[in-house]
């Protein structure tokens, strides 16, 4: 029966027992300990396969779902190094367009108070000309009053004489030199700015040469006062027009200046933001690449560690199933041999009953 068992492949060592009975010289009791010994050692290695078995599946199991944990974490640390590259640079372009516009803008700011400044100094130079032409008008005027129309002539004030002056007049009986008055052709009418020579107003143009023969002194008078007084409306017309285009233009500019405050000090703000969130987004792309790297390490050694699992367990896995049933064979074949030799003459064995054996 042991012989027989013997020629399926996992039981050589029931060979032991059997070259024992073959021998003769080893009694039944001691070869029914050894089957006991067998059994037991069986039992012992069936038993040490399953929990081998279990702990074989249990390892595997958890590596596996810590490498696809890994993989997963570094699947999504790739993302968001991505998306963390891509934000960078989409926040660079926008900084950067940022820092241009506030450079434009302040720009755009200076030359707005320069060319301010120029219109001023225009505006200046315009209101001063022109009152200067008002009053050499008004003063040419009185002067023809002297001559068409005496009754409209204005003579200019007495000078006070002073002290000194009164006491040499009352002792001399003649009246101190007066100074001649200065002004635009001895007139005493001051200019009070020069026109640039580069201003973009013309000056006025020369009245003409003659008004023509006239018939009648008075009709001489009307024709030039009429000139005069018109050449004064337009004096006013230009200083009322200029005065007006001074008054928006400064509005203009104080608007202006205030709305490139508003939008400097918020462009400003943004930009800091910006920066900010471009400054904490290139920290956590540093974090999630020496992150990645980290897990990517350990991912590697959870597969290493998954191929030694293989490595140790992948054999008896596969042939678990053969083992057990092998080993379960051995346990019958040993029990039925055992319970044989517990009920068997050895005289039987002497005279080759070992077909009967096998046949019970």
């Amino acid at each position: 029966m042991l012989k027989e068992l013997m020629k399926k492949p996992g039981h050589d060592h029931i060979g032991f027992i059997a070259l024992a009975l073959e021998g003769k010289k080893v009694g039944f009791d001691k070869v029914i300990q050894m089957s006991d010994d067998m059994i037991t050692t069986l039992h012992i290695e069936l038993a040490d396969d399953v929990a081998k078995k279990e702990y074989c599946a249990k390892e595997l199991d958890a590596a596996d779902d810590k490498k696809k944990g890994l993989e997963r974490s570094v699947s999504d640390l790739e993302t968001s190094i991505e998306n963390a590259k891509e934000d960078i640079a989409k926040l660079g372009e926008e900084i950067d367009v940022l820092k241009a516009a506030i450079k434009e803008l302040d720009k755009n700011v200076l030359e707005a108070t320069e060319q301010r400044k120029e219109e001023n100094e225009d505006f200046k130079e315009l209101m001063a000309s022109d009152t200067a032409a008002k009053e050499l008008m008004k003063f040419a005027k009185n002067r023809l009053n002297k001559f068409y129309n005496p009754k409209m002539y204005k003579a200019p004030p007495k000078t006070e004489l002073s002290r000194e002056d009164r006491i040499v007049e009352n002792m001399s009986g003649t009246a101190a030199p007066t100074e001649a008055p200065g002004g635009i052709a001895g007139t005493g009418i001051e200019v009070f700015a020069q026109v640039s020579q580069h201003s973009h107003r013309e000056a006025p143009p020369p009245p003409p040469e003659t008004f023509g023969a006239y018939s009648k002194k008075s009709e001489d008078s009307m024709g030039v006062m009429g000139m005069i007084d018109l050449l004064i409306a337009d004096l006013d017309k230009e200083m009322t027009e200029a005065e007006t285009e001074e008054k928006d233009s400064q509005a203009d500019y104080e608007t202006l200046m205030k709305d490139s405050a508003v939008k400097r000090t918020k462009d400003s703000k943004l930009l800091s933001e910006k920066e900010t969130i471009k400054a904490e987004t290139e920290a956590d792309l540093e974090s999630d690449v020496d992150e990645k790297t980290a897990t990517a390490k350990e991912l590697m050694s959870t597969m290493q560690y998954i191929q030694s699992l293989h490595n140790e367990c992948d054999w008896l896995i596969k042939y678990f199933d053969v083992r057990k049933e092998a080993r379960a064979s051995e346990i019958d074949a040993l029990g039925k041999a055992k319970a044989v030799l517990s009920g068997a003459d050895y005289s039987l064995l002497q005279t080759g009953s070992l077909g009967f054996l096998h046949r019970a």
